[in-house]
């Protein structure tokens, strides 16, 4: 395989990194619209016991925001296995 043209993400972890993030558009009613590596894999500096740093960002349906109430903007969830998920909202 051309190491140009390889993903750089193991296939069964990508997987699981798009169901988790599946998972949490279904738990916190949110649609994700961008997800990357940002971590030691994302800079090429990779070990053996690496794990997985995915940021996302995503929206809430239009009522979310319009709410007079402070809502927290953040979806932080605990770091599980090799897989670190954090995500911030955008603005619609």
């Amino acid at each position: 395989m051309d190491t140009l043209t390889a993903h750089p993400v193991d296939p069964w972890f990508r997987s699981e990194i798009e169901r988790q993030l599946a998972m949490i558009e279904v738990d916190y009613g949110v649609r994700v619209l961008f997800a990357c590596e940002s971590g030691s894999r994302g800079w090429g500096f990779a070990s053996p016991d690496s794990d997985y740093d995915v940021r996302f960002l995503y929206v809430h349906p239009l009522d979310w925001y319009l709410r007079v109430s402070p809502q927290r903007d953040v979806i932080e969830l605990p770091i599980s296995g090799d897989l670190d998920l954090t995500g911030c909202c955008s603005k619609p």
